[in-house]
């Protein structure tokens, strides 16, 4: 028999056997969430200690640390062990998401514990939308809260459809049956309400550790399993290998001559060598010749695995493009379908729910980046059906999102984009939508349906284009879009400028930001969402005219970057030309033309730019007019000048 001992006569370790045990064991990610103080980072501590995962300097850290910021007395405070952040310490809250791995004899574990504040929502939703299953804590003291429906009802959306319903602190409230069966019915009629039904309750103190590891002791009325007994147990995977394959390219992968493949990971389905695919938006048709996996070639490939694609025809295949089964027949998305079954959608414009995660409101109309798995493009809320309250379930009437508010709406993406609804794919229904500017992540969302609109129009292929029309006229046509502060003077130096242009016999039209409100944006006031629709309205009208080859004058305040590079984005390179008219606010209140800023300043006039609204000022633009120091005709003669260049 081999030898089974080392010399120094402890028991030898089977390197191999133990390396295939581990490679034998699955994940679970899960996260834990609920409101403030429920106790969802010392339950994950609990975790960690319980499954001995804690090593010993951090157990000595955090015994040092519970004298410092623990609320224990002189017992180790387990909620330190999660909440890594100085102001956590200090507060005693959960700011970031802290993720930990830890595991026992019969799974791994990736666990989220989450924010319970409402300031943190958005990080809430974060651990959600990659987690398998969801433990909502409860404090036995208080019950359902807002905040603790408002995670469940991000847990639903984002497609989390097992959770553990953990009614903590039960030792606070004397282990009280009632207690206990009161929450569990009050939570489950909520949660039926937003679609969440398996749901699993237990009664535990995570503080004694109670039902957490080991069965309880002071609650014989409760005869289901601990805590970790159904994180070891409970199937959340289903079989993803049997929904349809989805492909979502991350590299196109060309290391020589001679090989051209497409690296990526599979989200859902099964593909195997010679299986028919087509690469989505397009719908090219393609077969697939070889799958390679980190080993070597594959005959087959599952959900879960990175492998790369290789595919019979050199057909155009980028980051963010979709590969998956190819259509049966001609797909029609409908308003609430998927096609086919087994082809994802293919459009611009589609219905969504979005929890919003900045502290600047949701405006319709901006433009924002979307990215749905590895597609980016540009996307806006073209409407607001309504607005969630996550207390009654009752849909508001509303014209923006504020933070952690959760609404309805219709979105338009500027390009073709392939997806599913949300309720068929995870990884290809949902998205999350960032700031052009700071690039941060304001919102987050999941696919409802693609709307028929989408697919029902095209473009028409006219025979008279821009080109002609510019011919024509003998011109090129530009947008010269003059921005800057009420009273910096604008529309005199456009004016000017559109008499110098038509003296020289050009074609020229000049949009007026207070002529336009006079007719076309009438219905249009001026808060912050009006801005953004009358220049939206504004450029796609001066996009009209630049087709027509006119030099197309527009003179607005238009105060925010993002709607001036969603002005500049609808033209072709080189045909806008951002102009700022750059007077200092003071000149601006000394001319007060129109006497708006007097009223500004007595309250009596809201949202007026430059006093009680931002105005931001162009980063790059073509020119710079300084109007407090030239005279019109000097500043006209700079403008001529740059057009001559």
């Amino acid at each position: 028999m081999p030898d089974t001992t080392s010399p120094t006569g402890t028991p030898a370790i089977d390197i191999d056997a133990f390396l295939d045990a581990q490679d034998a064991k699955d994940q679970l990610r899960f996260l834990t969430c609920g409101s403030v103080d429920d106790g969802k980072s010392t339950l994950l501590g609990r975790l960690l200690y319980d499954s001995k995962t804690i090593f010993e300097d951090q157990l000595s850290a955090a015994e040092t640390e519970s004298r410092k910021f623990g609320t224990q007395g002189d017992q180790v405070d387990l909620a330190l062990l999660v909440d890594g952040l100085q102001a956590e310490r200090e507060q005693g809250i959960t700011i970031d998401v802290a993720y930990r791995f830890f595991e026992t004899d019969k799974r791994k574990f990736i666990a989220a514990d989450t924010p319970g504040h409402e300031q943190y929502t958005r990080n809430m939703a974060t651990g959600a939308s990659t987690a398998e299953l969801a433990i909502i804590l409860i404090d036995a003291r208080k019950g359902v809260l807002t905040q603790t429906k408002r995670h469940s009802y991000i847990v639903g959306q984002f497609g989390i459809r097992h959770v553990i319903l953990a009614v903590n602190k039960m030792d606070l409230v004397g282990y009280d049956r009632a207690v206990f069966d009161a929450i569990v019915s009050d939570y489950k009629d909520f949660a039926g309400k937003i679609g969440l039904t398996d749901i699993r309750a237990i009664p535990l103190s995570a503080l004694t550790g109670e039902n957490v590891f080991t069965p309880q002791t002071e609650m014989p009325w409760y005869d289901g399993p601990p805590l970790m007994e159904i994180l070891e147990t409970i199937d959340v995977r289903g079989d993803l290998a049997a929904e349809p394959f989805r492909f979502p390219v991350q590299w196109v992968n060309r290391p020589n001559l001679d090989f051209r493949g497409f690296s990526g990971l599979i989200p859902s389905g099964t593909v195997a060598v010679g299986d028919p695919v087509a690469v989505y938006p397009a719908e090219t048709a393609s077969r697939v010749t070889r799958i390679v996996g980190p080993s070597g070639d594959l005959d087959r490939a599952v959900a879960g695995q990175s492998v790369t694609l290789v595919l019979a025809d050199e057909i155009d295949v980028s980051r963010g493009d979709l590969i998956a089964p190819a259509p049966a027949a001609p797909a029609d998305a409908g308003d609430n379908g998927n096609g086919n079954g087994e082809a994802p959608l293919s459009a611009d414009q589609f219905a969504a729910h979005i929890l919003w995660m900045d502290q600047e409101e949701m405006l319709p109309e901006r433009s924002y980046i979307i990215r749905f798995a590895t597609a980016s493009a540009q996307a806006r809320v073209t409407d607001l059906t309504h607005r969630l309250d996550v207390n009654t379930l009752d849909k508001l009437a509303a014209k923006t999102l504020g933070l952690n508010e959760i609404g309805y709406c219709k979105m338009a993406i500027d390009r073709a984009v392939a997806f599913d609804p949300f309720g068929r794919s995870r990884a290809t229904g949902a998205f999350v939508l960032i700031d052009r500017f700071t690039n941060a992540t304001v919102g987050a969302g999941v696919v409802d349906f693609a709307l028929r609109r989408a697919s029902n129009i095209a473009w028409h292929d006219m025979k008279v284009d821009r080109a002609l029309r510019s011919r024509a006229l003998g011109q090129t046509p530009r947008m010269l879009w003059f921005t800057g502060l009420s009273g910096a003077g604008k529309s005199t130096i456009a004016d000017r400028l559109e008499q110098r242009l038509q003296a020289a016999g050009k074609h020229t039209y000049l949009l007026d930001g207070d002529n336009v409100r006079h007719g076309l944006n009438k219905d249009l006031g001026f808060t912050d969402r009006d801005r953004v629709e009358n220049i939206r309205r504004v450029a796609e009208v001066g996009r009209l005219m630049v087709d027509a080859g006119l030099i197309t004058l527009v003179s607005f305040i238009s105060p925010f970057r993002s709607e001036r590079e969603m002005a500049r984005a609808l033209m072709d390179e080189g045909e806008f030309v951002e102009i700022h008219v750059d007077t200092p606010l003071e000149i601006c209140e000394r001319r007060d033309p129109k006497g708006l800023y007097k009223k500004a300043r007595s309250g009596k006039l809201k949202n007026f730019t430059g006093i009680d609204s931002d105005y931001e000022p162009p980063e790059n633009p073509e020119l710079v007019l300084k109007a407090g120091e030239k005279s019109v005709d000097q500043l006209v003669d700079q403008i001529l000048e740059y057009l001559n260049r």
